[in-house]
């Protein structure tokens, strides 16, 4: 038998746990470990875009499918739950906002703090839940009356990079069942117990965008207001559709063909200069405009409810990368914010995008990083 994280609740039978299911791999095989601790278990698909689920690039109804195959083979009861509303005013617009402002969020932070970890959590408590578990890879640890987020022992698939917001109260009465177990795994377990999505692909990218074109669907809810492209010596290089349809350190679709000063390095977005409309690129990966040895972030949010201590930590500027060594100072006085400052410089560094601090394998916390 497959043993649960230490932070889980004692596996009886009174112990109801909902669990999100996604139609894929890893939270099917999470739902099976929890039925096989013994515990009463429910799974809750969650809907949360619909604005043109008929089309081929949303895969919801098949997700469902998917999900109630699971849920008889392994012998638990399913249901469905709409949280587009909640979505679209919570996630989607502040997306949209973002964007237009020339920044580059991370909904899929936001989704778990505000749809996966609230309104998920306040229904499945509704529903009589002692706690709820989802197919994330990150562990809790439970400490002298406080929680604690630790990475997950796959380092490879880890993901309290996307969990840093969640708060004490969020994570009392969360089990994540795959905290512990490496994902090729969760994939032979898949097919041991004879679950149809053993090899189904994983998703990726943004949720509500799916495999779509990102600049097509962005184009739907955002202006084009063209503008010049320059490089760091002002020579103007192209012409843009719009600050929002690119991100720092974007190498394809830029739209610069061939090479300007004939040295035959790529092109890189490096910055937007939002004032006067004017995107601005340079050549070369190692360029100086696209390394950054120091950070400031706003809206920062702190798994145990403070910041942490000013001192030497490691942090992410973004998922798909190692942690840095580097060292927290506070913010200004006003709204929670701070400071990074890197050992080794830090390349493409976006606004918008998520700073998180780590202590080891536990998780602090972080912000929305502002330049």
């Amino acid at each position: 038998m497959i043993s649960l994280n230490s932070s889980a609740i004692p596996p009886t039978k009174h112990s109801k746990v909902v669990i999100g299911m996604s139609g894929g791999v890893d939270s099917s095989v999470a739902a099976w470990m929890l039925k096989q601790q013994g515990y009463e278990v429910i799974g809750l698909f969650m809907k949360n875009w619909e604005d043109d689920d008929s089309d081929e690039y949303c895969s919801a109804r098949q997700d469902w499918l998917d999900v109630v195959s699971v849920a008889d083979l392994i012998g638990i009861d399913v249901e469905a739950v709409n949280f587009a509303a909640e979505y679209r005013e919570r996630v989607f617009a502040e997306f949209l906002r973002e964007y237009a402002a020339g920044r580059t969020p991370n909904p899929d932070v936001l989704c778990n703090a505000e749809i996966k970890f609230k309104a998920f959590l306040d229904h499945a408590m509704s529903l009589g839940a002692d706690a709820i578990a989802t197919g994330h890879y990150a562990r809790v640890r439970h400490y002298g009356g406080r929680v604690q987020l630790l990475k997950a022992l796959d380092a490879s698939k880890d993901q309290s990079y996307f969990l840093h917001r969640l708060t004490q109260n969020q994570l009392t009465n969360v089990l994540f069942p795959l905290g512990e177990i490496p994902k090729t795994e969760v994939r032979k377990i898949a097919e041991k117990i004879g679950l149809h999505n053993a090899r189904k692909k994983d998703s990726t990218g943004i949720c509500f965008i799916g495999e779509r074109p990102f600049r097509e669907f962005l184009n739907r809810y955002l202006p084009r207001t063209p503008g010049p492209i320059k490089t760091p010596e002002g020579k103007i290089v192209g012409e843009h559709m719009g600050l929002a349809f690119f991100t720092l350190g974007q190498r394809k679709g830029i739209g610069i063909g061939g090479s300007q000063d004939g040295n035959g390095d790529a092109w890189y977005v490096a910055r937007k200069d939002m004032e006067n409309n004017t995107l601005y690129v340079v050549q070369g990966h190692e360029h100086p405009w696209l390394l950054a040895h120091k950070l400031s972030a706003i809206d920062a949010s702190w798994v145990d409810g403070v910041a942490p201590m000013p001192g030497k930590y490691s942090a992410k500027t973004r998922y798909r990368q190692m942690d840095s060594a580097c060292e927290i100072t506070a913010g200004s006085e006003g709204p929670p914010s701070f400071q990074l400052s890197f050992t080794e410089a830090q390349w493409a560094v976006t606004p918008g995008q998520s700073a998180v601090l780590y202590d080891g394998d536990i998780c602090l916390g972080g912000g929305i990083i502002s330049a």
